[in-house]
């Protein structure tokens, strides 16, 4: 038997380049006070085998509903695929939006369909037993959407026995953000993002509980992520109702310099040229991500740092500009 690769090229934004002042990566500046000693708890722990059964109860807990911890995000959507993208199953995906859920549907074998990314239109193209990405807040325009506005979508989703699943990887950065409820609704949500770790690959489910948990890897999240959070869980999102304000103020800022908007902690900027962009801001010792990946070749992301951080980009953009 031959194995073949799955003819579905992605884009994560490349490896980082050491020395850069990285805007690339939408993460919380801010890292834990506690994050040393997480580290040398995670190293009493790599002695022996981790069962996170009663964590995963006080995150429960914690949360206010039941969770599945995964391995981040990515996990959770290979977990979906093997639970539900059956051959040739309809899924459907927003256009400009994030890459793995098109290539989990096709390493799966669905049928792809584009749609608009606007929850009202994409309604109008979910069929009966589709599965249906929306990711809120939007990556990589930061666009999040109230549960009212998601209500047809979701009503479309429910009439034809569908699912949806909200990726909610930014849910954090938005300031009063509510998740809507319902039984065809599946929530991904990560901590990779708020708390400023992306090698932590930590991440956690909400819906569909036990059938997630059929077909969970074994000690997919080692002894860092369980580390993790046991922190979080003992912090009680402290750390998160510290920060968040200081990133809300700066992002506030960063509107009014570039005349952008999000409702997330990045935002995207039309620059001409995305390729060119990345190489000038490379020069000036900064690394943005270019949206070419997300057809958007115009186009730059950036995220929100600390105050000293934008002002280098603000001035950057202003010498790009000219």
């Amino acid at each position: 038997m031959m194995l073949k690769p799955v003819k579905f090229k992605i884009h994560h934004g490349g490896v980082r380049e050491e020395g850069l002042l990285d805007f690339s990566a939408s993460l919380n500046p801010y890292l834990p006070e506690w994050v040393d000693e997480m580290f040398e708890r995670a190293k009493t722990l790599s002695k022996r085998y981790i069962y996170w059964e009663k964590l995963e109860e006080e995150l429960s807990n914690l949360i206010g509903e039941k969770v599945t911890v995964t391995a981040g995000i990515t996990e959770a959507l290979y977990l979906l695929g093997i639970l539900a993208m059956k051959e040739r199953r309809k899924v459907i995906i927003p256009e400009h939006t994030y890459e793995e859920y098109e290539r989990i549907a096709r390493i799966f074998n669905a049928e792809v369909i584009k749609g608009p990314n606007n929850p009202e239109a994409l309604a109008e193209f979910v069929a009966k037993s589709s599965i249906v990405f929306f990711c809120n807040p939007n990556n990589p325009d930061g666009r999040y959407y109230s549960p009212k506005r998601l209500k047809l979508l979701i009503q479309a989703v429910e009439d034809t026995d569908s699912l949806l699943v909200l990726d909610e990887a930014f849910i954090d950065f938005v300031r009063d953000a509510k998740s809507p409820e319902g039984e065809n609704i599946l929530k991904l949500r990560t901590f990779t993002k708020s708390y400023g770790l992306p090698g932590i690959r930590v991440g956690y489910v909400i819906g569909f509980s036990e059938a997630f948990k059929s077909v969970r890897m074994p000690w997919s999240i080692g002894s860092l992520g369980y580390a993790f959070l046991e922190f979080v869980v003992r912090d009680e999102f402290k750390h998160l109702e510290k920060t968040m304000p200081l990133i809300w103020k700066e992002k506030e800022r960063i509107e009014k310099a570039l005349d952008v908007k999000s409702d997330a902690n990045f935002f995207i900027k039309n620059v001409g040229n995305a390729k060119g962009a990345v190489e000038f801001f490379k020069k000036k010792g900064i690394a943005v991500r270019d949206c070419t990946s997300f057809g958007l070749p115009e186009y730059i992301r950036f995220s929100v740092r600390k105050r000293e951080e934008n002002e280098k980009l603000i001035k950057s953009l202003a010498e790009w500009v000219e």
